[in-house]
């Protein structure tokens, strides 16, 4: 969609940036629009992020990308899913690598979702809405591997229970640059959203959450490791911040590792392969394992990296 220009005049200056550009714009978007804007990053002035108390100055250039509209609803498509256990309260699927999750901006087809509702029809959980049916945990877009999903609220709730009592098994398999000192290791350091670039997560103490990720050291090779990694928490990009953050980051990360990573991966040595959970209806603990796709496992070789 095409940017937004806006000068400000002598009658918006010394406003609130929201007001300022509310104003200007006449009605065509509304305030809280635009301060969702502001708070993303995405709404510019002079170039640069400003936060939501910067007051205007006259010559002030505004700018935006106004966002996409949103579908209402994300639609069934018939695309072909991995599915590695399935009942009449959930399913296990085996996500592959570069597959979205659920329908969001840049990404409105071509989902798991949209995969999902191809295959269930309407037997999905409602509790997180039209766009996301049955989606109660996530993984990257270039992380394959297990998620659960439920077909029912009954059993999402059950589930996301059990992950926020961390009852909830989440292990990964990962290639790091890089020889850790020791064997095994955690990493305790909130998550928040980066200041500098908002479609990045780091380790911050502000406006952040908690998070927890344990490693364990498989093998290496001099240059990389190959880790077991298992999650307390599930923090967007958790394993992938941590990992850097200790100066480790994921082989093949485009966004966390290093400009001079391994590129011939075309995403990153993330793989969930192992996911257990107290089935909500019967009560048995249940788990499955997926074993790493094609390419990570060449990469493996190629590294005579193995567990």
């Amino acid at each position: 969609m095409k940017t937004v220009v806006l000068t400000v005049g002598q009658g918006d200056a010394d406003k609130r940036i929201d007001k300022a550009a509310t104003d200007m714009l006449r009605s065509e978007f509304s305030r809280a629009r635009i301060q969702k804007l502001i708070g993303s990053g995405g709404l510019l002035v002079n170039g640069r992020p400003v936060l939501k108390g910067y007051k205007t100055v006259e010559g002030d250039v505004i700018s935006f990308a106004p966002p996409e509209p949103v579908p209402t609803k994300a639609l069934p498509e018939d695309i072909p899913l991995d599915i590695v256990y399935e009942d009449n309260n959930l399913l296990v699927v085996n996500k592959p690598r570069g597959m979205v999750v659920h329908p969001a901006s840049g990404n409105y087809s071509g989902t798991l979702v949209n995969a999902l509702l191809y295959h269930c029809g309407d037997s999905l959980s409602g509790i997180n809405g039209v766009i996301r049916p049955g989606i109660v945990h996530r993984i990257d877009k270039d992380t394959s591997g297990l998620l659960i999903v439920a077909k029912n609220d009954m059993a999402h709730i059950s589930l996301a229970r059990q992950i926020k009592e961390h009852s909830f098994t989440r292990m990964y398999k990962t290639v790091c640059h890089g020889v850790f000192g020791e064997p095994e290791g955690t990493v305790d350091a909130p998550i928040g959203r980066s200041s500098k670039d908002r479609k990045k997560m780091c380790v911050t103490p502000n406006n952040s959450r908690n998070a927890v990720t344990h490693y364990r050291v498989l093998s290496d090779n001099g240059r990389f490791s190959y880790l077991n990694v298992t999650l307390e928490t599930g923090r967007t990009h958790q394993i992938r911040v941590h990992m850097a953050y200790i100066g480790h980051p994921v082989a093949g990360d485009p966004v966390y590792g290093p400009k001079n990573g391994v590129t011939s991966l075309n995403g990153q040595c993330l793989h969930a392969g192992l996911i257990g959970f107290i089935h909500p209806v019967t009560g048995e603990y249940m788990e499955f394992r997926a074993e790493v796709p094609e390419y990570f496992q060449s990469f493996l070789d190629q590294q005579h990296l193995q567990e």
